[in-house]
């Protein structure tokens, strides 16, 4: 059979779905339904579920709060995912269970053992984040409040700061070898998502032919959550200073800093909602004010993707496939 020489075409339309690169497969996320998808050396594994969503009009779906609670879920079904397509790869080298793991699981059994490691892990990663991309910066920059007053200046360099650390961790990550497949499954899932936003057949020729960068992705939304978090920083810490005239005579001091950085902790999920709001009506447009607020995050994405091959798209397109809602355009923003 002669195969359609497709050329890459235009998005018609935006959709909801997407996913998420794993050890040898990728988690798909649709209106409707979740779905992992693992290639394994006898062939796929597919595991489909119900999406678990929260009733419309009910308090988790409140602007400024579902992107607070959309994060944190998307977090904790990312690294369940993770974790379970380390298992049904056979490549990955297990550690023998530690006496205190034996100990856990015999008293909590095995389903709750498992949330207590999925709760673990989503901790030690949100934890490492935060110290890594807010404190960091925030400690580095509070050394030159003593002799720079701006609030303005001092938070637009410490989100400078903060950019340049979160594009050297991706890039340094990129570099290892562990990482280089499941970057090109990442990008397996943006050029699918790709392919079926234009309206094309899901073929592994079609989708081969499509960009792997795409707009709406996870690196993108975090690289905007830190251009976000320096106007809403700014505008709160000079609020905060305004209502306590106090603390700008504390300025420079050990404990002026330390409640800053507190402050800024305690903003944070307001910093992930508005970014999540802005995100969602960026996914819905595209014009000139999109573009280049997404333009950021596709530049990082040449990083955090890699071209893949033919089984990987394959193990991409099974995934598209197996959430497709039942109602056409029931997927669509």
């Amino acid at each position: 059979m002669k195969k359609e020489n497709v050329q890459p075409c235009c998005e018609k339309f935006k959709t909801m779905i997407g996913g998420q690169a794993l050890i040898e497969g990728i988690m798909m996320r649709g209106p409707e339904k979740d779905a992992i998808v693992v290639r394994r050396p006898d062939g796929l594994n597919v595991e489909v579920t119900p999406r678990k969503t929260h009733p419309k009009g009910s308090f988790a779906t409140w602007p400024l709060i579902r992107g607070a609670v959309n994060f944190f879920d998307s977090q904790v079904a990312g690294v369940k995912a993770l974790m379970h397509s380390a298992d049904l790869n056979p490549d990955v080298e297990e550690e023998a269970p530690s006496k205190f793991d034996l100990w856990l699981e015999k008293k909590l059994g095995n389903e709750k053992f498992q949330k207590w490691l999925v709760g673990i892990a989503v901790a030690v990663g949100l934890g490492l984040s935060i110290l890594l991309f807010f404190l960091l910066p925030a400690v580095i920059v509070g050394f030159f409040d003593t002799f720079i007053h701006s609030n303005v200046v001092l938070h637009l360099i410490e989100g400078l700061v903060r950019m340049t650390i979160f594009m050297v961790y991706m890039i340094l990550v990129s570099r290892m070898n562990e990482m280089k497949r499941v970057f090109a499954y990442h990008g397996a899932e943006h050029k699918t998502i790709r392919c079926y936003e234009a309206g094309l057949p899901l073929t592994v020729e079609n989708v081969r032919l499509q960009t792997r960068l795409h707009p709406r992705c996870g690196t993108s939304f975090l690289l905007v959550v830190m251009i976000i978090s320096i106007l809403v920083f700014s505008v709160a810490s000079s609020a905060l200073l305004a209502a306590f005239p106090m603390l700008e005579a504390m300025r420079g001091a050990f404990l002026y800093r330390l409640i800053m950085i507190v402050y800024k902790l305690l903003l944070l999920p307001l910093v992930v909602a508005v970014t999540y709001e802005i995100n969602r009506w960026a996914g819905r447009h595209d014009n000139f004010f999109t573009r280049i607020l997404t333009a950021p995050g596709m530049w990082m994405q040449n990083f955090t993707t890699n071209e893949p091959d033919d089984s990987m798209i394959e193990v991409a397109i099974t995934a598209v496939e197996a959430v497709l809602p039942e109602n056409e355009g029931d997927d669509r923003w």
